[in-house]
């Protein structure tokens, strides 16, 4: 596992990897109804909200961010959203 030291390409990462796994459930960002964002360093949230913005586009999530341990110390970001299917699935 590579783990880049930049946190926006961090942050970048998580919301791929996000992108990916629930299309197979038939969900989306559109879907997101919450975003939880955690980092070491809360000075990093700012240089990573445009990497939210960009992703989330007009859909506005309830959002959290919290400063807090991760479990490796080269991990700067870490994102958790919770998605809800959309209707007739």
């Amino acid at each position: 596992m590579t783990i880049s030291e930049d946190v926006v390409e961090q942050a970048e990462q998580c919301l791929r990897d996000f992108g990916a796994a629930p299309a197979e459930a038939g969900c989306g960002f559109a879907d997101v109804a919450r975003v939880r964002h955690m980092l070491p360093d809360r000075a990093d949230s700012e240089p990573c909200r445009p990497v939210l913005r960009r992703r989330f586009g007009e859909v506005r999530p309830a959002a959290t961010m919290l400063e807090c341990g991760l479990a490796d110390r080269r991990m700067k970001s870490e994102i958790k959203v919770d998605a809800r299917l959309p209707s007739g699935s």
